[in-house]
């Protein structure tokens, strides 16, 4: 090799450090707190409804420092959301729950539902970031215990939001009434499908609803089906952090720690089951494990849906 050409490929892997060390600096100490929100129009309310709009919080993973996203969150009250889908992954530390109080004490009074997310239940620990391309993440032997039950006492008895964890209800949301049903986290396998149908009938025994809704923590294929079949108008989930870290502009997440397919792993698009096509909407989230603090081509984000009446009453459409 001549002095020339190692001097060239000197420059060359310099750039590649230099690239590599920017993208870290950005992903750790910038991307992760640009908090953003995603807007969609949703055409899939009865004619003549009044439009509503829906904020999907998921996945805080909230520490008590993180004083910034607190407040970020509780700013979206200004964005007067008629209904609050929380899909679950609101802890992120076993003292996280004055931060959660911190954030979401803005809506209560406000008709919302949620789901758990597996660290709702138990601490985050360490993990080999890697490992997310071989398959979904596997539970760690031993862990951390988190006070599920507090959480869950601020959700529904503090802001007076429905418990859907393997559950359905029917609440009021600016007149209309609407169904939901959801599901125990199924990354770790907690969801009960056969719970649902029987909570269905109950709901449908009551009278018709302006409004069906099925809500999940993690995206798995299997719940997806089921909530199609099931009758949703739209499906909300989270789990997936948008892939976390993505190739910029590209349309395919790199990993989705689940099987829903990879373009797919973020935003509104449809699921379609035995024919039956509605909206989905997976949220990339508001954070992320404290160990594994980055977020790279993939910003922070909450979702706004604005429902509106379907143009036709035989076919939704959804645009966003």
């Amino acid at each position: 090799m001549t002095p020339t050409t190692t001097r060239t490929a000197l420059i060359a892997l310099g750039a590649v450090g230099a690239a590599g060390a920017a993208a870290a600096v950005w992903g750790t100490s910038v991307e992760r707190f640009l908090f953003t929100v995603r807007t969609h129009t949703v055409a899939i309310l009865p004619p003549g409804a009044p439009a509503i709009r829906v904020l999907h919080l998921s996945d805080l993973h909230m520490a008590p420092w993180q004083r910034a996203k607190q407040r970020w969150v509780a700013g979206l009250g200004d964005l007067r959301p008629d209904l609050i889908v929380n899909t679950g992954d609101n802890l992120g530390h076993p003292e996280g729950l004055d931060g959660v109080r911190a954030a979401l004490s803005a809506f209560g009074g406000i008709p919302g539902v949620f789901v758990h997310g597996s660290n709702d239940v138990h601490a985050p620990a360490p993990r080999n970031p890697f490992r997310y391309f071989t398959g979904p993440s596997k539970r760690h032997v031993r862990e951390e215990r988190i006070d599920t039950d507090a959480l869950d006492r601020f959700l529904r008895d503090d802001l007076g939001w429905r418990d859907l964890n393997n559950a359905a209800s029917s609440i009021d949301v600016a007149g209309l009434r609407v169904d939901a049903f959801g599901v125990d986290d199924a990354h770790r396998h907690w969801d009960d499908l056969a719970a649902l149908p029987p909570l269905r009938e109950a709901q449908r025994t009551a009278g018709v609803a302006d409004l069906t809704l099925g809500v999940t923590h993690a995206p798995y294929r299997r719940v997806l089906d089921v909530f199609d079949d099931l009758g949703a108008d739209a499906i909300f989930a989270g789990h997936t952090h948008g892939g976390q870290v993505r190739i910029p502009f590209a349309k395919n997440a790199l990993v989705a720690n689940c099987d829903i397919p990879l373009d797919q792993a973020r935003g509104l698009s449809a699921w379609t089951h035995h024919g039956r096509t509605v909206p989905l909407n997976v949220s990339a989230g508001l954070g992320q494990s404290i160990y594994a603090p980055v977020r790279f081509g993939c910003r922070p984000e909450a979702s706004l849906l604005t429902l509106v009446p379907a143009p036709d009453s035989s076919q939704a459409a959804a645009t966003g």
